[in-house]
């Protein structure tokens, strides 16, 4: 059998079955492409089905990959941590924006997972100081890793939100659960960690005291700044305005939605 042949009868997309044919194979998606008569093994003929058959069954393809790219850079992901979402580069975006005066910034990121977003902010910027938290020790060694392959510069520290935590910082960060416990979307997201997506009925039991905490943690004139729900907007301008942030805003989407609410400390 040809890769042409196995590619055609995966029932998947071109660029999944590619992409999961070019790991069983150990080669670049390109030489499958140009090299598409290439005859493959009984054996990774086997190995190529079994994984496009979790892939029908709608198992994600980077937790068969064990990769997923995020802000141009490739982060292994297991079942353990959500996997990053295109939409959550806004987030880097505006941490990297509201910090682009400040020298050396002191960096916090709240539940960091895979480490997408400490790790991304590294890169980005690597005179910044970040500590990267996480309730899950599984997560944290993912993240730590991911660290490695990276060549990042974090510190890490396991323990929910704010209870490891010390000292002061230029910027909080956050994209913690924050679907309700009754999201119809949540069968489409079955085989990601619940714990890592689910919060309470109105989707807002993590952000409530990540923002009620922050201003205890911001040092004068540091930013929260937050991913949340695509009607959550209004929600969480009234939880920063209750805890004293001030300049409060939310910034939009490349679908127009509005994905990432910051305020900041000034008194």
């Amino acid at each position: 059998m040809t890769v042409a042949d196995l590619l055609a009868a995966s029932g998947l997309r071109r660029t999944e079955a590619r992409a999961l044919l070019a790991m069983v194979l150990e080669q670049r998606r390109e030489m499958l492409i140009a090299f598409d008569e290439r005859s493959v093994s009984a054996a990774d003929a086997v190995r190529f089905e079994r994984l496009a058959a979790r892939r029908r069954a709608g198992e994600p393809l980077a937790y068969l990959l064990g990769e997923q790219e995020f802000y141009g850079r490739p982060f292994a992901v297991t079942r353990d941590v959500l996997i990053p979402r295109p939409e959550t580069e806004l987030l880097v975006e505006v941490v990297l924006q509201r910090m682009r005066d400040t020298d050396r910034p002191r960096l916090l990121d709240l539940g960091t997972g895979s480490g997408n977003i400490a790790l991304t902010l590294a890169c980005e910027r690597p005179d910044a100081k970040i500590l990267a938290v996480d309730v899950s020790e599984t997560a944290l060694k993912l993240a730590r890793l991911n660290a490695e392959r990276l060549g990042a510069r974090v510190e890490f520290a396991l323990g929910s939100w704010f209870d490891s935590v010390a000292g002061e910082f230029d910027a909080i960060v956050a994209n913690p659960p924050y679907v309700a416990d009754s999201d119809p979307h949540l069968e489409e997201l079955r085989h990601e960690p619940p714990e890592a997506l689910r919060a309470g009925a109105d989707g807002l039991s993590c952000l409530r005291p990540i923002i009620a905490g922050a201003p205890a943690r911001l040092a004068q004139g540091g930013w929260l700044m937050v991913e949340h729900g695509h009607d959550q907007a209004t929600a969480v301008r009234d939880l920063c305005g209750a805890a004293g942030l001030t300049s409060i805003a939310s910034a939009r989407d490349l679908a127009g939605i509005e994905r990432v609410t910051v305020g900041t400390k000034n008194n």
